[in-house]
């Protein structure tokens, strides 16, 4: 069964709750409480969240514009959209006005998908052919598109769930150290074999265009051998279902960024949301930050498998949420 799916079945479980898992992909569950109210999971997307308020927090651009209005400090950007959008809405913005904005905005600037979560096709671009490149991925399989300004900044992401913080942890871009004898190659490919052991959904994929792009703004290539102990990014998103790495901060976030999060949550009409924000020390008071966004349902593979902490704390979450749902 997988991690997730285990999780919620056994803290359901020890409620005194029935569940009823899916055979075949093991992802969605239908749970019945011993009061007799029923819910349904859909892995890490479960009843907290009022459909509105998550429809919302999915749509980048929407959200964005509700949470500058709310005064928070959110990323600088656009929504742009393909040919079929673009002949039926009024103020048409379309891929080359994209290109227009960006030049606007300053490169590099950072383009990603309207509604696509974990960082799929997510891209720091420096020039126009990587940004047609990336923008015409995306508006293949997606109606629009994101170009936002890029800030510097360490990522955090954040987990709230009420008037509680559950977790909070750095995200860092999928990396390799060097050994001075190996390729960048044979390093990222130990270094996938050793996620997908992990987890098998960790997705590092030797053909991502972003790769070629991040390691020629480097100066290297696959087959660069780089020196002992020199740690090369081979991505710009942090995402970890990339192949990013995590580091726990649940014990040492400030209450500046507890607050921040949780009023977030709340005034986007949420329960429960992973706050991605850019910040330079989330233990330290509150001086600046910027709000990249928010997830209604946000994703715990990966932070689950970080160790039996966390497995602790997902565990703690999943108890508090079945909670609500059986009383509510």
């Amino acid at each position: 069964m997988r991690l997730i799916t285990s999780i919620l079945t056994q803290v359901a479980t020890e409620m005194g709750a029935t569940v009823l898992i899916e055979p075949e992909y093991q992802l969605i569950g239908h749970i019945t409480f011993k009061n007799g109210k029923t819910s349904i999971f859909d892995h890490n997307k479960l009843d907290i969240n009022g459909y509105g308020a998550a429809n919302l927090a999915k749509d980048k651009g929407f959200s964005n514009y509700f949470l500058n209005q709310l005064g928070y400090k959110v990323t600088a950007g656009h929504t742009f959209f393909n040919d079929k959008i673009c002949a039926n809405i009024s103020n048409p913005r379309n891929i080359h006005d994209g290109w227009n904005y960006a030049q606007e905005l300053g490169l590099p600037v950072i383009v990603k998908p309207l509604n696509l979560s974990q960082g799929c096709l997510v891209a720091k671009v420096y020039k126009k052919d990587e940004y047609y490149q990336v923008a015409e991925k995306i508006l293949a399989i997606q109606s629009g598109l994101i170009v936002e300004k890029f800030y510097s900044g360490s990522d955090f992401r954040i987990l709230a769930l009420d008037n509680e913080i559950i977790a909070a942890y750095q995200r860092i871009p999928l990396s390799i150290t060097g050994d001075g004898n190996s390729t960048i190659r044979e390093l990222l490919i130990k270094k996938q074999q050793k996620l997908r052991q992990i987890n098998k959904k960790v997705l590092v994929d030797l053909q991502d265009f972003r790769m070629l792009q991040k390691l020629k703004t480097q100066n290297l290539t696959f087959d660069s051998i780089v020196d002992q102990d020199t740690v090369v990014y081979l991505l710009d998103n942090a995402n970890l279902s990339t192949g990013g790495d995590a580091v726990d901060f649940t014990d040492h976030i400030h209450p500046d960024f507890q607050e921040l999060a949780i009023n977030i949550t709340k005034n986007m009409g949420l329960r429960l949301a992973g706050v991605d924000i850019l910040t330079s020390d989330i233990t330290q008071p509150l001086l600046d930050y910027t709000l990249l966004e928010i997830n209604s349902a946000p994703g715990l593979t990966y932070y689950v498998s970080l160790g039996e902490t966390q497995i602790e704390r997902v565990k703690y979450l999943y108890a508090k949420i079945l909670q609500i749902l059986e009383n509510s």
